[in-house]
């Protein structure tokens, strides 16, 4: 694995990649699921949900998105949802990779933070497929399907929390190195 990420952890191809996810990011934050929540009046979409919801809230919101909303949010919102968790784990593993790389950490068991991102990919598909199912399901959801989105929603957001987090301390201690290293060449 550590093969993987040192073939692609040039700072380009880093780049592109991130700004490939976030394109994708923001076209459904900006078209898809705003469209999604006019026909729910508002109401929140699961995705949207980092702390969870209740089964109620899920009723409700399958009903306030009617027909339309419910067809919108399968076969438009949801493909696009599709294609965003793999661009996530990947962009957000290679970027700690990177960070990694440069902080000369990338051999040290911390290297395994990468897989982070990875994971909350992969609920992020789990949650999805769990709205699939609800969508289909509709108006008769069993009880355990919206749970486990449900318990697949918090899971996914706690672990992008982490990997952000986790990023964010990397990226401080890589400027940190940066500065200390122009400071040191200034006094030779």
């Amino acid at each position: 694995m550590r093969t993987f990420f040192r073939k692609h952890i040039q700072g380009k191809k880093v780049l592109i990649i991130f700004l490939v996810t976030n394109v994708v990011y923001l076209f459904m934050l900006l078209v898809t699921i705003p469209a999604v929540m006019t026909f729910s009046n508002g109401m929140a979409l699961f995705d949207m949900m980092p702390t969870g919801y209740s089964e109620d809230y899920t009723h409700a919101l399958l009903n306030a998105l009617g027909t339309g909303g419910r067809n919108y949010y399968m076969y438009t919102q949801l493909p696009v949802d599709m294609i965003y968790p793999f661009l996530f784990g990947l962009t957000y593993s290679l970027l700690l990779a990177y960070f990694l790389d440069k902080l000369k950490w990338i051999d040290k068991p911390v290297f395994y933070s990468t897989l982070i991102p990875m994971a909350a990919g992969m609920f992020d598909y789990l949650e999805n497929a769990g709205v699939v199912i609800m969508l289909n399901q509709y108006p008769d959801i069993t009880s355990i399907t919206p749970r486990l989105a449900n318990a697949c929603t918090i899971i996914k957001s706690a672990l992008s929390t982490i990997s952000f987090t986790l990023l964010l301390f990397l990226l401080v201690l890589f400027l940190i190195q940066k500065i200390q290293s122009r400071k040191a060449e200034m006094d030779v």
